[in-house]
């Protein structure tokens, strides 16, 4: 049996011209060798499995080369090549500094720099995971790597770049590597599938780039895994059950789920990929990528974008066009919420099912989808509503482009009527006649009143329903001190505080949740909330807020307290 080498040595680039997803660098390095200006060093950094060492190796095969093709390669026929493809080269020499990273190691390196090349003009040094030498090798070396003899080159690569002293990188020419793109792997990885007679589908290519995260030899890594799971006819179906991947059905079912509010089937199906063994961490990270590539696909100047198999893509382009585009935005903000919340979370499972069920519930509040919408996407799910569909009166029916999907004013902004006939439905479904809490109630009564023009006195009413929540009973007093003001015109609702400290505070903690239930109980999401001090007047009271006010208070109203302090030395604050 003929020895197996894997597919990242066997298919390593050999010149400039097999180089993936660096065209960039690589002419930038044929040009300095064809006009002759080489410099003594070189910085190659960016991230791993990107073709850094392999460029090093390319670039010092091709400056020892003695004949060069026209363009800029090497032959591969003289003596120089064929001693560096045999491996005993005398002019390349690749150091590993996280194994040899002491100042003894670097004077070794220092002796073998004045020894001139025996074959070839230059004596190159590849110096791998040059950030690992310690802080007294890099002193010892700066001095060898700013004067070298005239034979000598360096080439320095690192994953790390910021860890390597500034003094150092002044004296390099710093090459950043890109991350290897999904289109690039793809078409390498067609190429070596079919140089190894492999059949495999594109979905199932794609699934392996985006795996690889940017990273050429992760990809050729995975592809052997595949072929040696698989065999030599490799579907989509066989790559994500060997790469343990969350196929995109599920997040297809679960935005089905959400459209039609079904939370308990968004939980079944959450619990179906917890049971398979997949991270909910990285469950939670795909569904984010999910409803990203659902927003991109909503409108063609940004659909090039996505970086999924060509069949997804058709597939997203056509089920964006369910999903109103403010849905998709409220979406992928609980998402990332509950993403950056989850490894401080003492119950991971359960921030991630709230967050499944809040994205259920967004449909019932102003975001909603049309009822024609909401009703094919009932019947595709299997799952009839409880209650029957809202009259056409309460929602407007909304008309969906079928080239380009862009937000409708309806979904920006929808009609007051709508948002509370759609908040009375949700309300009636969930919550039992025959036993509704007073705070229920009251809410009803608001939504009620908000189909009307919004006044003064309803959004004052709702201010005190609002606040008279607030569990601390000083925040609740500065929040009622005075009463909101109404600017019809430019709707904004301004609640008067009694000084600056009140109000950053405020404006830090509360104000964001604060204008949400405002919007959400007065069914208007073109309210702007605004906390500002209330201006004094000039005949009126100053009221001490802070300690020191406090204490200047009761200097002025009792004169003996003053007389007090300066006697025994002291100061009341």
């Amino acid at each position: 049996m003929a020895q197996f080498i894997v597919s990242a040595r066997k298919y390593r680039p050999g010149n400039f011209e097999t180089l993936v997803g660096q065209d960039n660098i690589a002419k930038t390095l044929k040009n300095s060798i064809l006009t002759g200006q080489l410099a003594h060093s070189y910085l190659f950094c960016g991230p791993r499995g990107v073709g850094k060492t392999s460029t090093a190796r390319i670039f010092a095969k091709t400056i020892n080369c003695e004949n060069p093709g026209p363009n800029i390669e090497p032959c591969g026929a003289c003596e120089s090549c064929k001693s560096f493809a045999e491996g005993r080269s005398y002019c390349i020499h690749e150091l590993d500094a996280a194994s040899n990273n002491s100042v003894d190691d670097i004077r070794t390196l220092i002796d073998k720099v004045r020894i001139p090349p025996q074959i070839g003009k230059y004596s190159v040094y590849i110096i791998d995971e040059v950030h690992m030498l310690s802080q007294s090798a890099f002193n010892a070396f700066l001095k060898t790597l700013e004067e070298p003899p005239a034979h000598a080159i360096f080439i320095l690569a690192t994953t790390e770049k910021h860890k390597i002293l500034p003094t150092i990188l002044s004296r390099c020419q710093t090459f950043d590597f890109n991350r290897i793109s999904i289109e690039d792997m793809v078409k390498t990885l067609k190429g070596i599938a079919a140089e190894e007679k492999v059949n495999i589908s594109d979905d199932a290519l794609h699934i392996i780039a985006q795996k690889a995260d940017g990273s050429m030899r992760d990809a050729l890594t995975l592809f052997d895994q595949t072929v040696a799971f698989c065999g030599r006819d490799i579907t989509y179906e066989a790559v994500i059950k060997n790469l343990n991947v969350l196929d995109y059905e599920y997040y297809f079912r679960l935005t089905d789920c959400f459209l039609s509010g079904d939370y308990p089937q968004a939980l079944m199906i959450f619990d179906e990929i917890l049971s398979k063994g997949f991270n909910a961490l990285h469950f939670i990270s795909g569904l984010s990528s999910h409803l990203r590539d659902l927003i991109v696909c909503c409108n063609s100047a940004s659909q090039s974008l996505i970086e999924l198999a060509p069949s997804l893509v058709v597939r997203y382009k056509d089920y964006c066009k369910k999903c109103g585009l403010r849905f998709l935005y409220e979406s992928l903000e609980i998402t990332t919420v509950c993403e950056a919340s989850y490894k401080s979370s003492g119950n991971g499972r359960l921030l991630i099912e709230f967050a499944l069920m809040k994205m259920c519930m967004s449909v019932a509040l102003p975001a909603a989808l049309p009822a024609t919408q909401q009703q094919n996407t009932a019947a595709s799910t299997n799952t009839a509503p409880a209650s029957p569909a809202p009259a056409t009166d309460s929602i407007p029916t909304q008309k969906v482009a079928s080239e380009q999907i862009q937000p409708k004013k309806s979904e920006i902004a929808p009609s007051k009527s709508s948002i509370s006939s759609l908040l009375k439905q949700a309300m009636k479904a969930e919550t039992p006649t025959d036993n509704k809490a007073s705070n229920e109630d009251e809410l009803m009564e608001l939504i009620d009143e908000s189909d009307d023009n919004l006044t003064e006195e309803k959004i004052q009413e709702a201010w005190k329903k609002l606040t008279a929540d607030v569990d601390n009973p000083r925040i609740r007093s500065g929040l009622c001190n005075y009463s909101p003001i109404y600017d019809i015109d430019s709707h904004h609702v301004t609640q008067f505080v009694l000084n600056e400290a009140q109000k950053d505070w405020l404006n830090r903690h509360m104000l964001f949740q604060l204008q949400k239930n405002l919007q959400r109980i007065l069914g208007n999401n073109t309210l702007i909330l605004a906390f500002e001090v209330r201006p004094q007047q000039d005949d009126g009271e100053k009221i001490p807020y802070t300690t020191r006010e406090v204490a200047a208070a009761m200097r002025q109203k009792n004169p003996e307290l003053g007389k007090m302090e300066e006697s025994l030395n002291l100061e009341i604050k």
